[in-house]
């Protein structure tokens, strides 16, 4: 017999996923979908399938304002197998090299300064970066030779949370493109000897955190009211962008994507990134240019 065809609701906001370790980013996407019956379903920032942690799930309206969460500041916590290399740079891999090397705790703490600040890094071979219009990772499977080019990211803080002879877990505090696969290995090279990551949690992107997330198991359990009350409005994207609340001619020029002319004491001049509100109701994103607001993205 048939099941009857699920209607897809036209359901707008934030699920502030903890992902599951062994799922694909896609797969939590289908999922928190289906759950909420939402006609539109996108995330902000992929995580890996051996990763667990904040997968922000953007539903209807909110895969507008994914850009914005993408480019936020994310914190992972993770541990260092050390002794052993592998293909994928984590314990997904073959290992391809070994050392008896294992660092002391306190050439470790020595080294991690050099992985601070505005840094190059080679990609993994086996990531979702693109060469020659294929994906590096369908490369590296077929056996083919991928070189990655070295590229420069923002890595805010990183500090040792436990160290052991046999692992070390870290704290990761960084910028939008940070492998911290990558991150591993790199430090592991540094201190004479080789490493992977053998556990990965994304406690931070942007505005969410794991104490706003909830897992695929909790969304289960609850009756659908129940899981539409969980979700954050729209705007909980933008929580580290400047608002701008605009009177009702304003708003409808903006609705219209007109820019507009910001007025009173405290209107801003010159903005590169914020978001135009009525009655706490998102209407666009944009920038300011000259005391004018000018619009990047329109909200329904």
């Amino acid at each position: 017999m048939n099941q009857p065809k699920r209607i897809k609701r036209a359901i707008s906001g934030w699920v502030v996923l903890n992902k599951p370790y062994d799922m694909t980013s896609t797969q939590a996407v289908g999922k928190v979908r289906w759950l909420f019956g939402a006609a539109k379903a996108g995330h902000a920032g992929t995580l890996d399938p051996l990763a667990s942690g904040i997968l922000p799930i953007a539903l209807g309206e909110a895969t507008k304002a994914v850009p914005q969460v993408q480019d936020g500041t994310k914190v992972y916590r993770f541990a260092i197998k050390w002794g052993s290399a592998t293909t994928t740079d984590d314990a997904e891999g073959s290992v391809v090299a070994t050392s008896d090397v294992r660092p002391e705790r306190a050439a470790l703490e020595a080294v991690l300064p050099q992985f601070t600040g505005t840094i190059w890094q080679r990609p993994p071979i086996f990531s979702a970066l693109k060469v020659d219009g294929e994906r590096a990772y369908d490369l590296a499977r077929a056996g083919e030779a991928v070189e990655l080019q070295p590229r420069q990211i923002d890595v805010d803080a990183i500090e040792l949370i436990e160290h052991g002879s046999d692992q070390s877990v870290l704290e990761v505090t960084c910028g939008k493109g940070t492998y911290v696969r990558a991150l591993a290995r790199d430090i592991a090279e540094t201190l004479d000897t080789r490493g992977h990551v053998s556990m990965l949690h994304r406690s931070a992107v942007g505005p969410f955190h794991d104490q706003d997330a909830v897992t695929i198991d909790q969304l289960e359990a609850l009756p659908l009211e129940e899981r539409d009350a969980l979700l954050k409005p729209v705007a909980a994207g933008f929580a580290n962008l400047p608002e701008i609340r605009l009177d009702p001619q304003q708003a409808t020029a903006v609705r219209h994507g007109n820019a507009v002319l910001l007025t009173g004491a405290g209107a801003p001049v010159s903005l590169d990134e914020c978001w135009v509100s009525f009655k706490g109701e998102v209407l666009a994103t944009g920038w300011v240019e000259f005391g004018q607001f000018k619009c990047r993205r329109v909200f329904n």
